[in-house]
């Protein structure tokens, strides 16, 4: 009888020290978003360089270095993550390095001007990018050590819809000053670069406090080339195999985002409203649909990257024929918006569905060097559907998201051959 009060003791024990881990990890996610919603590099990081007269040419490179820089290195990073036993403190130095960057981005637009403040952001962002690199392949590791399967999606979900609410408010302030032509400075931006900042400590410090069981240390000498081993379970887990394949179709349901707006922007202007009107779309769809994706998630993490992009092929096939067909459409207020809502939402949907199956794929060290691999892999490849942009000289824009949704289509059909997480 004992034993049994013993064993039910520490089961109540342990769903509530995992309940504490939850909030801490949600709570902590919840600060990174509203940190990234203060330095977006599509949105606030431009605008910024922009009035201090850095050249076009560099403004280019911002996201790019920001995506490709955080995944490219993880390779690199696993073989050192995998010799630290408690791997929330490589997060929480991550976070500072973030917090760091972006406090001497603000000094930067403060006091540079031209293409040198330029070059400064650019090298500011490399660095930054590989803090956040360090921060991915760490996040996925601690959730998996701290929250069992069954809860580790919704936990993506809460984070994502607090941050949906975020980038919501965020999207209305921006929708009030273009209706009553409010404009901000440079000290303006560069102050919430630093409140962005400030943010991101706060968040390393939630993180600090999260109970996490120490992780076997692997203390075996790498050589150089043996950095790349892990590229081999591409070769020997077909399942991995499958997947990497998949979420490198799946890509192409992000990647068509920049071109809603940009088709928003031919037929109702470049008005603040505007943009305010897609952050709002975007912030509403992970406020809504973020909490449903990460229940559905911890169901079949599977089927919910099958549905989700689906959802967001239906998006890019019905912006084709409208605009085909009826292009008078596009001139509706509420007609692009609309349309990138529900796209935000399928994103939603990829994004979280891929992450809770990675996370719940393997187990260990091994998770690792699995995240490390793919992250590494699609790294590379949206460099390499970068280029896609290139056809925008010989084919509209809506005929463009078509290729990208059809691209998407038959990552669906790769992702039914993926056995359950």
């Amino acid at each position: 009888m004992s034993q049994v009060s013993a064993k039910q003791g520490s089961s109540s024990k342990s769903k509530k020290h995992e309940s504490d881990s939850v909030k801490k990890l949600v709570w902590s996610q919840l600060l990174i978003n509203l940190g990234d919603a203060l330095i977006n590099p599509k949105v606030t990081l431009p605008w910024i360089l922009q009035g201090v007269g850095v050249p076009v040419y560099l403004l280019g490179w911002l996201v790019p270095i920001r995506e490709s820089g955080s995944l490219l290195p993880q390779l690199l990073m696993a073989s050192y993550i995998r010799r630290v036993a408690l791997r929330k403190w490589l997060w929480v130095i991550g976070s500072v390095l973030q917090a760091a960057c972006v406090v001497l981005i603000g000094v930067v637009a403060l006091l540079l001007e031209g293409a040198a403040a330029g070059w400064c952001v650019i090298a500011l962002m490399v660095v930054f990018s590989l803090a956040r690199g360090l921060n991915s392949i760490t996040s996925k590791d601690v959730l998996g050590k701290t929250i069992s399967k069954g809860r580790r999606g919704r936990v993506s979900g809460w984070a994502s819809s607090a941050a949906g609410l975020i980038t919501l408010g965020v999207a209305l302030t921006m929708v009030f000053s273009g209706f009553f032509e409010l404009e901000a400075n440079t000290v303006f931006y560069a102050s919430s670069l630093i409140i962005g900042a400030l943010v991101w400590c706060f968040a390393a410090m939630v993180y600090a406090l999260i109970d996490e069981p120490r992780s076997d240390v692997d203390h075996a000498p790498v050589g150089f080339w043996q950095l790349f081993s892990g590229l081999s379970l591409l070769k020997t887990n077909a399942s991995f195999r499958t997947f990497v394949i998949a979420r490198s179709l799946l890509l192409c349901t992000a990647l068509t985002a920049p071109y809603y707006v940009l088709i928003a922007q031919q037929h109702l202007g470049n008005g603040l409203w505007v943009l305010g009107a897609f952050m709002a779309a975007s912030g509403l769809a992970s406020l809504v649909s973020s909490p449903f994706w990460g229940r559905f998630s911890d169901y079949s993490s599977r089927q919910v990257m099958m549905f989700s992009t689906l959802l967001g092929v239906f998006a890019g096939v019905l912006l084709f024929v409208v605009m085909w067909l009826f292009p008078g459409f596009a001139e509706m207020v509420w007609f692009m918006p609309a349309l990138y809502f529900i796209l935000c939402v399928a994103h939603q949907g990829v994004r979280i569905g891929r992450k809770t199956y990675l996370v719940d794929l393997v187990e260990g060290n091994d998770r690792t060097e699995y995240v490390a691999v793919s992250n590494t892999v699609i790294g590379i490849m949206l460099l390499v559907m970068s280029v896609f942009g290139l056809l925008t000289n010989v084919i509209s824009l809506p005929a463009l998201v078509l290729v990208f949704s059809l691209l998407a289509l038959i990552g669906v059909l790769v992702v039914v051959r993926l056995p359950e997480a």
